[in-house]
């Protein structure tokens, strides 16, 4: 951490010089003005150490964690069972303390967990190549679609509407200054992305197509017609995967006809920490490989002929020059990634299997359950994995509040990102769910809507 700034008057007004800038302000100029900071901080007096350990102690033992609730929350998170080997694997000192593997010939266990964890992707998404994991599935998609529009030197992205909010946003934050539009494509009646409207949205001028699946609403994509409609179009076909433990059972995206496939794999040995830090992941067709961002490991042989593992391609930019990069921003998150390496080996593609199974399973029973309570009914038609839009009787945020204060977090109102879905909910169930915990949502929901 650094615990100074060493840089005085004359080092920030040489720095403003060679920006072009005048003031140290100015370079908050994309910040809209309303969401600055115009006064001073509200900050309390300052305490010691020990008093702000202290202090930071009781403001962490407020928090609820899903132990204190039933929890149905979803929306690109998911509660799944990690496995105590994980933890204590990853704390051995070589995997915890590890960073870039910068020289290979000392960091042979690093290259070769990295080269693992891409093989494992490439065989769920029937992908040919995989990189070294980017920061989470937000930044992963902006980077697919960036690849995209390299190799096609394209202006234009088409974007699902049924793509999490979240990844939208982060999308059009990035795109904004790079000359890069989007054409957002809206969701038919069954909750998947209209076919028609995408057809018409992709053109001469498009660069990718992005589809998640299953989606926002966790609804499954048909993946093979998007394919198809970017293809006809000359663009590469992008799929996005929130919820890695679809591809459990669900066909990779690569048979299917995509071209890249990016996505969120916290669901495979990383629990959900408030939020992050999470693992992004990348893969796609051979063609693409020179424009994949970050860092990819290949395995060789020595000069006596022995096993090894070396960076392939490094084209982050403290790598190669700047100008060059294929991203600023990538990372190998590599604790994360080993986490996620050491639960797939713990899975394996049966054990992996039977985990999507019982996540399908679940949901199943948990829409029989739900949709049975008066006035409650599916939003969208769709089939689905282990995710489901409800739609209520009333505003739904009455109904999350009651239910919360009966020990249930009931799902995420969807009207948090669609003003116009207020009565809607997004119901999420994974392996951990217990059929009680299902009837007792049933049962409270009813008491709720009474």
């Amino acid at each position: 951490m650094m615990r100074y700034l060493p840089h005085g008057p004359e080092d920030r007004r040489a720095m403003l010089e060679a920006l072009g800038l005048e003031r140290p302000e100015d370079l908050l100029a994309t910040i809209p003005e309303a969401l600055r900071l115009r006064s001073a901080l509200d900050l309390p007096p300052a305490l010691s150490e020990a008093e702000l350990q202290e202090h930071l102690s009781a403001l962490a033992m407020r928090n609820a964690s899903t132990g204190c609730y039933r929890s149905f929350l979803g929306a690109g998170a998911y509660d799944h069972f990690v496995p105590s080997a994980v933890d204590h694997l990853i704390s051995r000192t070589e995997f915890y303390s590890s960073y870039t593997p910068y020289q290979p010939e000392i960091s042979q266990g690093t290259l070769q967990t990295i080269f693992e964890f891409q093989s494992m992707i490439c065989m769920l998404t029937e992908l040919d190549v995989a990189n070294a994991s980017l920061y989470d599935g937000a930044t992963a998609t902006v980077e697919a679609l960036l690849m995209a529009q390299r190799a096609h030197g394209r202006d234009r992205v088409a974007m699902a509407a049924t793509l999490h909010p979240e990844y939208l946003e982060t999308a059009r934050t990035y795109f904004r200054n790079l000359g890069l539009a989007i054409d957002v494509v809206p969701h038919a009646a069954d909750g998947r992305v209209d076919e028609k409207a995408l057809a018409a949205a992709v053109g001469s001028r498009t660069a990718g197509v992005a589809v998640q699946s299953p989606n926002v609403f966790g609804v499954i994509e048909r993946l093979d017609r998007v394919a198809e409609a970017a293809h006809g179009a000359g663009a590469a076909a992008v799929a996005v995967v929130a919820e890695p433990y679809s591809l459990g059972i669900l066909r990779g995206p690569g048979g299917l006809g995509c071209d890249v496939c990016v996505g969120e794999a916290q669901g495979f040995g990383n629990p959900l920490s408030f939020g992050g830090p999470y693992l992004g992941f990348m893969a796609a067709r051979e063609k693409y490989v020179r424009q994949m961002p970050g860092r990819i490991v290949g395995e060789t042989t020595d000069a006596e002929g022995r096993r090894g593992f070396v960076l392939t391609l490094s084209t982050r930019e403290q790598h190669i020059r700047r100008a060059k990069a294929t991203s600023n921003i990538c990372t190998n998150q590599g604790l994360c990634m080993t986490a996620a390496t050491i639960h797939l080996s713990l899975l394996g593609r049966e054990g992996l299997r039977e985990v999507a199974r019982a996540n399908a399973a679940k949901a199943s029973y948990a829409i029989s359950r739900l949709t049975s309570v008066r006035g409650v009914r599916r939003a969208f038609s769709g089939p689905v994995f282990n995710e489901f839009a409800l739609e209520l009787p009333g505003p739904a945020s009455d109904a999350l509040e009651a239910l919360r204060a009966r020990g249930i977090l009931g799902g995420v109102g969807l009207a948090r990102w669609f003003p116009e879905a207020e009565r809607r909910i997004l119901v999420a169930v994974t392996e951990r769910t217990r059929r009680e915990d299902v009837d007792a949502y049933a049962a409270a929901l009813e008491e709720v809507l009474r």
